[in-house]
């Protein structure tokens, strides 16, 4: 079968293997969402008239034909194909004769390719949104559930003051919470469709944009069609620098996990069946996942990376350099949903081991109180650093049980203040539901039931 550029010549193989790469394997991905656009895309063409009743019938069968058989494993991307595209518009030559030659009017593979990007990436972005979600959920109710419990606070890595587990975990649940609104907002940027900006400067065809961005759930049409195809990279880079920001908490929160579960320190204990074993030590028990973290923050860091230096000094209008894009970022959106999925199952499973939590609180934690205690006396805090400061070995034990009660200020350990960020969740929440039902709403309309994109 024919490429959809080819005319009279064939691709040195060399050449050929080089420009394919990994495209075939790459677009097994982006299959679905090609078929869910190139419905839409078709049912345009027939509002304008330049596809027959008939002729949309046999192209939504086929494109729905294609999407079944993929679902079963009876539809493969070629080497020869390029791309999914390619191996598409070839299945419907054969299965819808003529028509199958007409569906690429008022289409380049540019702004085929973005479409299924975009269908593809507002469903990835919405499941990290969904996961993220569910992590921030388990991180505050764990929170709550240790809001009582005692546990040095460390600057430096030094014993600094007294905090608690619920006021750690919080943190990081806030911090999530934040993150997952720069997801959110850079989905809103995702949700314009590029299709109908042809090779990036439209046709002189009367595209309806409008119509295909509506049937395709898009909150609006990109307005620009040079922009349109500026815009890929870019706003993949965007994307991915949003989801690396998420991982790079859970990197953090990995190593505290590490460290807090030393047996040096104890304060918490991670399952076994969360850790792996060395091959000559019969005692261990490592926690790999959570180094594998900290890894594979920097992988995704890795991945913004690259997609930025492809883009950064390209010209305007597409350029294939593109295509080198596709792949980190699909590889950053996958390997950040695993990265959520882990540290969710860790903190599910967490042991909390207050006994030793309470241990680690030596009489210098308590010095910044002491000095306070005598500021409320009527010293000046700086006399009363220095105070304190000179008879460290006079502080005493202290009830570390009693953290919170002299801590009340707002998001303090005695007043988390979780509403908050709870109602910041749910609005999260709200938000990505209302999306993922727009989504679903117009892929069922196009492609029917139980059709999902990812």
């Amino acid at each position: 079968m024919a490429k959809l550029w080819q005319k009279n010549y064939e691709l040195n193989e060399l050449v050929e293997r080089f420009t394919v790469g990994r495209d075939y394997i790459l677009d097994n991905a982006l299959i679905i969402p090609d078929c869910v656009s190139s419905i839409a895309h078709a049912r345009m063409l027939h509002s304008i008239d330049l596809l027959t009743a008939d002729e949309l019938e046999k192209l939504e069968s086929s494109l729905k034909a294609i999407i079944e058989d993929f679902r079963n494993g009876n539809f493969s991307i070629k080497p020869s194909d390029e791309d999914c595209h390619t191996a598409i518009e070839n299945y419907l030559t054969v299965n819808a004769g003529a028509a199958g030659k007409k569906i690429h009017t008022g289409r380049s593979r540019n702004d085929q390719v973005q479409t299924a990007l975009r269908m593809y990436s507002r469903a990835s972005i919405l499941s990290l949104l969904e996961k993220g979600a569910a992590l921030a959920s388990c991180l505050l109710a764990f929170a709550e559930s240790n809001k009582n419990v005692p546990m040095p606070g460390r600057t430096h890595m030094q014993i600094a003051m007294p905090s608690t587990v619920g006021l750690w975990a919080a943190a990081w649940a806030e911090e999530i919470i934040d993150s997952l609104k720069n997801l959110y907002s850079v989905y809103g940027l995702v949700n314009q469709s590029p299709l109908g900006a042809a090779a990036s400067y439209g046709t002189p065809l009367p595209l309806n944009r409008e119509m295909t961005a509506e049937l395709l759930g898009f909150a609006r049409v990109q307005n620009n069609v040079l922009y349109v195809n500026n815009s890929r990279g870019r706003l993949d880079s965007l994307v991915i620098n949003a989801v690396e920001h998420i991982v790079l908490i859970l990197s953090s929160a990995a190593q505290d996990l590490i460290l807090f579960s030393l047996p040096e320190f104890g304060y918490f204990s991670l399952p076994a069946e969360l850790c792996t074993g060395s091959s000559i030590m019969p005692q261990k028990k490592n926690p790999d996942g959570l180094e594998l973290m900290r890894a594979k923050s920097a992988t995704i860091s890795g991945y913004s990376m690259t997609i930025k230096q492809i883009v950064r000094a390209l010209p305007s209008g597409y350029n294939r350099d593109f295509q080198e894009t596709k792949e980190p970022y699909m590889n950053g959106i996958e390997l950040a949903a695993q990265c959520i999925d882990i540290m969710n199952l860790t903190f599910t499973r967490l042991q909390v081991n207050r006994a030793n939590l309470e241990a680690a609180f030596t009489p210098e934690i308590y010095a910044t109180d002491a000095a306070i205690e005598l500021v409320a006396g009527g010293a000046s805090f700086r006399d009363a650093y220095k105070e304190v400061g000179l008879n460290l070995d006079s502080l005493g034990d202290r009830e570390p049980s009693a953290v919170n009660s002299s801590r009340t200020s707002t998001g303090t350990g005695g007043n988390l203040n979780l509403g908050a960020a709870e109602r910041d969740l749910r609005m999260i929440e709200e938000q990505t539901a209302a999306s993922r039902a727009a989504l679903l709403n117009a892929v069922t309309a196009l492609a029917g039931d139980n059709v999902e994109l990812i």
